[in-house]
């Protein structure tokens, strides 16, 4: 399977390049990125022989079958339907939208293609989450709720390599989407009650620098996520699983219990690297046919949710 990955030479897009790495039958035979020198040279380094600064020419090369895109947030749904409407199947980093309706658009036109249109919900995917869902799906046990921190120091617009950004990040469409998504998959649910609580915006970036979310379904599971671009300390994604038979703490690819003892995941999955494994679904199902875990349509619940937290800010 010959692919094209958009945005190669960002945070994510190296990420996704050194996922495929491990993935036989698949090659990346075009890269797309808006600096031309910084996609030049990516291309040059890992022996890539065509690269881009205009999607529409690669998206024109006959023997690319699908598109990865980990482009800027805001780009994302129009750049989604460019591929589907180019005949190509298309994974598209989370937010698959930054609005419900272009949400809604992506997943109306996948509809209209009958290609793979996929959104990157990697935690889905990290073998920490997978092992507690297995867990759920065993009936061993009920989640109580999910204590989440979600914290980075962002006060300029950097990247998750500390390079300077050409778009602006957003916690509620961005990051709160990844534990809102994972929330409702775990559960199985969509928040029935739900409030939210901004600080006060920066006055360069535009956008609010903390958020506090917290929702509850109607099964009695709830949700507390806390968010923040001024948290000047270690940085990512903390959750915390408060369960009916023990307490677990995942952080990306790794699980503790309540205690901080490391759980073993082996055998959990063929890797354990989350965006490595979310990759591995999508060229899956592509070959197989199927829609992916975390296809458009599955996400499309969590961006009408991202939508109603949105109106309660205001």
């Amino acid at each position: 399977m010959k692919i094209c990955v958009a945005g190669a030479y960002g945070a994510f897009g190296t990420k996704h390049l050194e996922g495929i790495d491990a993935i036989d039958g698949v090659e990346v035979v075009s890269v797309m990125g808006r600096d031309a020198a910084k996609v030049e040279a990516l291309a040059k380094n890992r022996g890539i022989g065509h690269w881009s600064t205009d999607l529409a020419e690669n998206l024109a090369r006959d023997d690319i079958e699908a598109v990865i895109l980990a482009t800027p947030t805001q780009v994302h749904a129009a750049q989604a339907i460019q591929c589907l409407k180019a005949g190509k199947h298309v994974l598209v980093e989370i937010p698959m939208a930054d609005t419900l309706a272009d949400a809604k658009e992506v997943l109306r036109v996948q509809k209209e293609t009958g290609l793979i249109a996929m959104a990157g919900h990697t935690r889905r995917f990290n073998p920490s989450h997978q092992w507690v869902r297995n867990k759920i799906e065993a009936a061993e046990l009920t989640i109580q709720q999910m204590d989440v921190q979600t914290y980075f120091f962002r006060r300029s617009n950097l990247n998750a390599k500390g390079e300077a950004r050409t778009w602006t990040d957003h916690l509620l469409w961005h990051h709160a989407c990844h534990t809102v998504d994972l929330f409702q998959y775990q559960t199985g649910e969509v928040p029935s009650q739900m409030h939210a609580l901004q600080g006060p915006v920066h006055p360069e970036l535009g956008i609010a620098m903390d958020l506090s979310i917290g929702m509850k379904v109607d099964s009695g599971a709830i949700l507390t996520l806390s968010l923040s671009f001024n948290n000047d300390g270690p940085f990512g994604t903390f959750f915390r699983y408060i369960c009916d038979n023990g307490t677990y703490i995942a952080s990306y690819d790794d699980l503790f219990d309540g205690n901080h003892e490391p759980i073993d995941l082996s055998g959990v999955a063929v890797s354990n690297n989350g965006i490595e494994l979310t990759d591995r679904e999508f060229f899956s199902a592509i070959q197989e046919g199927r829609e992916p875990n975390s296809s458009v349509a599955q996400a499309l619940p969590t961006m009408a949710t991202l939508d109603r937290l949105e109106q309660l800010l205001g």
